[in-house]
């Protein structure tokens, strides 16, 4: 089974890509870091606290529960 931090990582990719957003554009309407964002994204993620899981919810504008939603759908 595939490590939650992946599948998050891979949901976070597409949901972002799906919008037309760049890393650089998600992290402003997020207000998260750049760097903290490509390592989200990366080969070796590393886990996001809730605050950051809303932020970035917030920034692709769709609910917490949507974002985490789409984890689930990964796997």
């Amino acid at each position: 089974m595939e490590d939650i931090n992946i599948r998050f990582a891979k949901t976070l990719r597409n949901l972002r890509t799906s919008k037309g957003l760049t890393q650089e554009g998600l992290a402003e309407l997020s207000g998260i870091d750049y760097k903290y964002l490509q390592k989200l994204e990366g080969q070796n993620p590393s886990s996001p606290t809730l605050s950051t899981l809303q932020k970035l919810a917030s920034g692709l504008q769709i609910s917490l529960q949507e974002l985490i939603c789409s984890i689930e759908e990964t796997r």
